[in-house]
C-alpha cells in the first residue's frame, strides 16, 4: 500500500448508521461500509462488482476449470474429506472444529486475533463481530448466528492494532471484500476460514422464519437445514426438533430472505483458504474443502483432534432439482403428513454426500438466477459468474 493510498483511504469516512449503502437493497451488511474502507466499496462489493473469477486466481494461484464440472461446484481445492471432532465442544453446532482451529491458532502464536461473531447481551441471535484474542473469546462465538452480519465492521481496528497475524472467519459476500482491500490492512500474514452460507435474513425476516416454522421459537438455540432434508431446530432443554423441508410454508418466507442472498452464488466461500461446512458430508459429520496451503496449515493444527473419511457421493439430483424450480416459484406447501412421507423417502433414495451438495447448489442458483432475471435484468449478465451459468444451464427455467 503507497503511503498516498494509506491517506487516502484514512481520510475516508464511514456512512452514517442508517445511511443507504452503494449496493443499496442488494447490500448484504458485510460491515466494510461501516470502515474507513468504504472508499474501496465500489470495486469490493460482491453486488456492485462480481469478481470472484480475478480473486480466485489471486489467492489460490488459478481460477476454476469451467470444463470440469467438480469446479463448477466446489471451486479450487487441494483436497475435500468429511470430518468430525473425537471430543466435541460442548455447546458447539456440530462438534466444534472451526472453533478448535481458532483455538489452536492463537494458543500456538500463529496468529494475534481472530475475526469472529459473537452474539449481543440481550439477543442470542444478534450478531457482534469482534476480534477475539483468547480462547475463551472464541467459545464465546461458537454456534453459528443466521442473520446479516457485519464481520467487516472491524477491519479499522485491526490496522489501528498494529496486529501482523489475524484469522478471519467468515460468509461469502465477507471474503470477497475483505479478499479485495487485503492488501490494505498492513498484515504480514492472513488466514481465512470460510463457512458455507445461503439464505440468511435480518434479525426480523428470523423471528419470522422461526414464528412460522418451529414449535417453540422462543427457545431455539440454532437450526440448520440437513442432509436428511429436515430442518433441525436445537432448544434450550437440550431436545431437538426437526421440520421437513418440503413443509415448510413457502408461501410465506418466500420473502423472507435478504435480497443479497437471493442474488448470491457464492454458496461454498471460494475465496477462503479453508472451508468447514456439512452439505458435502454424511449426517453428523463436518465437510471439509482446503483450497490452498493456507487452508492445509488451518487443518493441520487439528488434525489429532479429528477423524475423517472420504468424500462420497450417491444418487441423482436432477430430477428433483428441475421439480422445485416450479415448486418455489409458486410458494407450494404441501401438508405436513405429505411433507414427512415425503422426506422419508427422499432420505432414503434422494442424493447424498457431494450429490446432495449439488443438489443444494443446483436448487439456490436456479432460484437465484430467476430472481436476479426478474429483478435486475441489467445486472444478470456480469453479476452471474460463468461457472453458476454452467450450472444453471442445466434446467430448464420458467420465465
Amino acid at each position: 500500500m503507497t503511503l498516498a493510498d494509506s491517506l487516502k483511504h484514512k481520510k475516508a469516512k464511514a456512512l452514517k448508521p442508517g445511511s443507504r449503502r452503494p449496493a443499496k437493497e442488494l447490500c448484504s451488511e458485510c460491515g466494510l461500509c461501516d470502515t474507513y474502507y468504504v472508499h474501496y466499496v465500489k470495486e469490493a462489493c460482491a453486488f456492485l462488482n462480481q469478481q470472484v473469477a480475478e480473486l480466485e486466481a489471486a489467492v489460490h494461484g488459478r481460477s476454476r476449470n469451467l470444463e470440469d464440472q467438480n469446479d463448477w461446484y466446489f471451486g479450487v481445492r487441494q483436497q475435500m474429506m468429511a470430518a468430525r471432532k473425537h471430543e466435541p465442544i460442548e455447546g458447539a453446532q456440530w462438534t466444534g472444529i472451526v472453533s478448535s482451529i481458532a483455538i489452536e491458532m492463537l494458543n500456538r502464536g500463529l496468529v494475534e486475533g481472530v475475526v469472529c461473531v459473537q452474539n449481543t447481551k440481550d439477543d442470542r441471535f444478534q450478531p457482534m463481530p469482534v476480534i477475539a484474542r483468547t480462547a475463551d473469546e472464541v467459545l464465546a462465538a461458537r454456534v453459528n448466528k443466521p442473520t446479516l452480519s457485519p464481520n467487516l465492521s472491524v477491519l479499522e481496528q485491526i490496522e489501528q492494532s498494529g496486529m501482523k497475524r489475524l484469522l478471519v472467519i467468515g460468509v461469502g459476500c465477507q471474503i470477497q471484500a475483505l479478499r479485495a482491500v487485503e492488501k490494505e490492512l498492513g498484515l504480514e500474514k492472513l488466514y481465512v476460514l470460510g463457512t458455507p452460507c445461503v439464505d440468511n435474513v435480518t434479525r426480523e425476516g428470523l423471528q419470522t422464519f422461526l414464528d412460522t416454522t418451529s414449535r417453540s421459537p422462543d427457545t431455539v438455540v440454532h437450526y440448520e437445514f440437513m442432509q436428511d432434508f429436515r430442518v433441525h431446530f436445537k432448544h434450550e432443554d437440550g431436545s431437538t426438533e426437526t421440520v421437513p423441508f418440503f413443509g415448510l410454508k413457502t408461501n410465506k418466507l418466500k420473502d423472507v430472505f435478504a435480497p443479497s442472498c437471493m442474488s448470491c452464488f457464492d454458496y461454498v466461500n471460494s475465496l477462503a483458504d479453508l472451508v468447514v461446512g456439512y452439505m458435502g458430508a454424511p449426517f453428523g459429520w463436518q465437510w471439509i474443502v482446503v483450497r490452498n496451503d493456507r487452508g492445509q496449515e488451518l487443518l493441520d493444527v487439528v488434525q489429532d483432534q479429528i477423524e475423517t473419511q472420504p468424500v462420497m457421493s450417491q444418487g441423482d439430483r436432477k430430477k428433483a432439482v428441475q421439480q422445485s424450480i416450479p415448486a418455489y416459484d409458486k410458494g407450494v406447501t404441501l401438508p405436513m403428513w405429505a411433507a414427512t412421507l415425503m422426506g422419508v423417502v427422499i432420505e432414503k433414495i434422494g442424493p447424498k454426500g457431494l450429490e446432495y451438495a449439488r443438489f443444494s447448489i443446483d436448487s439456490h442458483f436456479t432460484r437465484n438466477y430467476l430472481y436476479v432475471k426478474r429483478n435486475y435484468p441489467e445486472k444478470l449478465e456480469a453479476h452471474v459468474p460463468e461457472y453458476a451459468k454452467q450450472i444453471v444451464g442445466q434446467y430448464q427455467l420458467p420465465d
